[in-house]
């Protein structure tokens, strides 16, 4: 049976990955530091082919001990040893740091350790169990990384660095393990979040109509690219960002 690890997996575009790998019969192991979102995806999804685990991937000790586990769940179901993907896409959400001139270090750092750093710890984990499989790795960058809004350079940075890590990481890493990222544009994740804030969600016209597809990104778009970067149908496709936007980055928007 195919394996996923996937950080950030219990909300948002995590969770939308989640649930489109569990509905293709994988195995899914989920590290999410909301505690309340991890309890919501594990009464939300009741099956023994998901273990959601607490934990902080920007911690080196939260992340030996997720493994453990996984290892020994993986054991338990006499599964044979190794991983199939690695789908790293925890991270501060929020791209709003604030006037560069204020942003303060332990603040710049924070944007840091949970995008980049997270990355770095999973992905050093995760190698030696996707070695044993030929697995691919999925790391969640942004349009970001390629445009910005005013005072979003911490989170601009972080996603910037993820896509430089990919491109090292698929020549470190191949041929036995491919290393791919996604760059999501506009994709709308509140009703996606854990029970106690999630809520529907009505876009206006002005929204839909800057994304040439005339709509707002869901998880599910993010989730379908993820399970084709880790098929055999993309085999040949390492190193490589792709873009799901919409075709947002591609459209000139003119203020009238």
């Amino acid at each position: 049976m195919k394996i996923a690890v996937v950080t950030g997996g219990a909300q948002g575009i995590g969770k939308g990955i989640t649930q489109a790998l569990l509905t293709q019969g994988w195995r899914v192991a989920v590290l999410d530091q909301d505690a309340a979102a991890v309890r919501d995806l594990s009464d939300e999804m009741p099956t023994d082919k998901l273990m959601a685990i607490r934990a902080n991937v920007a911690s080196e000790r939260d992340v030996e001990e997720a493994f453990d586990k996984i290892k020994a769940w993986n054991k338990a179901a006499e599964e044979v040893e190794g991983i199939d993907l690695l789908v790293s896409n925890a991270g501060l959400a929020n791209p709003v740091s604030g006037p560069i001139e204020k942003l303060a270090l332990k603040t710049w750092q924070a944007w840091q350790d949970s995008h980049v750093t997270g990355a770095f710890l999973m992905v050093r984990a995760a190698v030696p169990l996707l070695r044993q499989r030929k697995g691919a790795i999925v790391i969640m960058a942004s349009t970001r990384a390629i445009q910005s809004e005013p005072d979003t350079e911490a989170y601009a940075a972080a996603k910037g660095a993820l896509c430089a890590l990919t491109h090292a990481l698929a020549i470190s890493l191949g041929p036995d393990i491919r290393v791919n990222a996604v760059l999501p544009g506009w994709i709308e994740t509140r009703p996606w979040a854990k029970a106690q804030v999630r809520e529907a969600v009505e876009h206006r016209a002005i929204d839909r109509d800057q994304h040439p597809v005339c709509r707002v990104g869901e998880p599910s778009d993010i989730a379908a690219t993820v399970l084709f970067l880790a098929s055999e149908g993309a085999g040949f496709i390492t190193g490589q960002q792709i873009t799901v936007d919409g075709g947002m980055t591609r459209k000139m928007i003119y203020a009238h």
